[in-house]
């Protein structure tokens, strides 16, 4: 959901004209979620964060899921993590890994403007590195990382569940590169496929998704 796809068939701009009005249509308007994107744009993230409506989908499964504890694997500047936080019961606990400590202090702002930073725990550094020091279980977690690692970042997640843990994983399709490999992202990407097609932990399935961010996909799976 985050990253624009280069390259994939394209209707062209259709697909974010739609996301325009989706948004327009179904989401009101939200000063703090402006707000990050603001601080982000100001402090040089890159614009790979999720759509608004990409956001809101992950706030609802959340609250369909009836999530209190939600790790992310990726948090950037804090888009996403706060629509996750948001959908936490007031008691809830939301733990981010990030690899850059620029991007996290970026984070950080935005979770306090939103009125957040109590619920959520920033752990920074390599998440190969800081997810062994992660305790489960948690409810429903969130893969938006370096794709290179993303088979090791789904063993964590399921090892980090419990039965009924919902596992999102971000940018699977790669405007339909995934088909051919060739990068270290879409490779990685690859394998993470290939460690499903062998992993009786959970049962998952994966969507094709358009929209403002361009063509990609996520992974949807839940631990069995």
């Amino acid at each position: 959901m985050s990253e624009s796809a280069q390259d994939g068939a394209r209707d062209g701009d259709v697909w974010g004209r739609v996301d325009d009005y989706l948004e327009a249509a179904l989401l009101p308007e939200d000063p703090v979620l402006a707000a990050a994107l603001a601080r982000n744009a100001e402090a040089g993230l890159p614009a790979i964060d999720v759509s608004p409506v990409q956001g809101r989908f992950l706030h609802l499964l959340a609250r369909i899921a009836g999530a209190r504890r939600i790790l992310e694997i990726g948090t950037l500047g804090g888009y996403s993590t706060i629509e996750l936080a948001r959908a936490l019961p007031a008691d809830g606990t939301l733990v981010t890994c990030e690899y850059s400590p620029e991007h996290a202090a970026v984070a950080r702002a935005n979770l306090e403007q939103a009125g957040l930073a109590d619920r959520v725990e920033i752990r920074v550094g390599a998440a190969l590195d800081t997810l062994p020091r992660v305790a489960g279980p948690f409810d429903l977690v969130f893969v938006d990382a370096d794709k290179q690692n993303n088979a090791a970042y789904l063993d964590h997640a399921i090892r980090l569940g419990r039965p009924g843990t919902v596992i999102v994983v971000d940018n699977v399709v790669r405007g339909g590169r995934v088909l051919a490999g060739g990068d270290p992202a879409t490779d990685g990407t690859r394998r993470m496929f290939a460690a499903l097609e062998q992993e009786d932990r959970v049962e998952a399935t994966a969507l094709q998704t358009v929209g403002a961010k361009g063509y990609d996909g996520f992974v949807v799976a839940r631990v069995r």
